[in-house]
């Protein structure tokens, strides 16, 4: 069977269209999605509902999230859908909303580390970390170390992050800049992050190779329409607008995303690169275990935690 053919809205001037799907019963899972209103979290949170799972959408914005809730519960009523909100590059806001989560569900069956941001100039987060890595790298390792205990306690459950063909092009990393203190490149920037979401993800696959949960990442494809380049400028800008005229729905790029939320084949399959909902090669220097430890060990550190050394790998 096919599943990676499944049902997701595609929300285009406010108006919803679908897809033909075949059918992944998810009723009675809970499934989180960060960047849920816009892009390919708005297509993926739709999807998982429509499979009638509880979507926990984690927005920035309560008013612009509870319009996309609304135009979700008229598409797929039988899912549950909650508003989550935060600010992403605020480690304080991450801890509050893992604490909601953990609050309210005694169970977290997929956790779609999906947001994403790239910045044209050279900013901090609430917490002193350049932006761009904040929201992209260190808001899902924080957020899935802070959920971890309901993750495990939850048979098999899926951790997947999203991340960029793109983290092809960083061939080194210089750890003495690795926020891009000297010499900012918003491209330099994003790719790195790219690259860290899959060192993250290969790590966390180790770190949890003795249990029944399951680390995955992705490429959701390219170009697509979506808003993540919306400050960029000069080539950066044009490339963006050029992306939103002739690029790929941001339903295409989704399809990955709950391939690997939904597809019962990949319930044992962890530490995978996936693009176009089928396992692909990423590059070498995502394979580098040394580095894998090292950017676990830094961004612990960045984020006041434990880097852990047992069997969960997080505690």
């Amino acid at each position: 069977m096919n599943h990676d053919n499944n049902v997701m809205a595609v929300f285009s001037s406010g108006k919803a269209e679908m897809t033909t799907t075949i059918d992944v019963d998810l009723r009675g899972r809970v499934c989180l999605v960060t960047g849920a209103t816009s892009g390919i979290g708005r297509e993926t949170a739709p999807g998982l509902a429509r499979s009638g799972a509880t979507v926990l959408m984690v927005a920035r914005d309560r008013p612009r999230g509870e319009r996309v809730i609304a135009q979700i519960r008229s598409l797929a009523p039988q899912g549950g859908v909650e508003l989550l909100v935060a600010e992403l590059a605020s480690q304080r806001d991450v801890r509050e909303l893992a604490h909601q989560v953990s609050s309210r569900h005694q169970q977290l069956d997929v956790l779609v580390n999906n947001a994403g941001a790239v910045n044209s100039t050279r900013r901090l987060s609430p917490d002193g970390i350049e932006a761009t890595m904040a929201v992209n790298h260190v808001a899902p390792f924080l957020l899935t170390h802070l959920l971890e205990p309901t993750l495990l306690a939850t048979p098999g459950a899926r951790v997947i992050t999203v991340s960029s063909y793109l983290h092809h092009r960083v061939k080194h990393i210089a750890w003495e800049n690795v926020q891009y203190q000297r010499d900012y490149s918003a491209q330099g920037a994003y790719t790195l992050s790219k690259l860290m979401n899959i060192l993250f993800t290969y790590e966390l696959a180790r770190r949890w190779a003795a249990t029944s949960q399951t680390a995955n990442t992705l490429h959701p494809g390219w170009p697509l329409k979506t808003n993540l380049g919306r400050e960029q400028q000069g080539a950066g800008g044009l490339f963006d607008r050029v992306t939103k005229l002739v690029g790929g729905s941001a339903a295409k790029g989704a399809r990955t995303s709950l391939h690997l939320a939904r597809s019962p084949e990949l319930a044992e399959v962890s530490g995978r690169y996936f693009q176009r909902c089928r396992p692909a090669r990423s590059s070498a220097l995502s394979h580098e275990q040394d580095a894998a430890r090292q950017l676990w060990t830094t961004t612990a550190e960045l984020c006041g935690v434990t880097s852990g050394t047992g069997a969960s790998g997080m505690a």
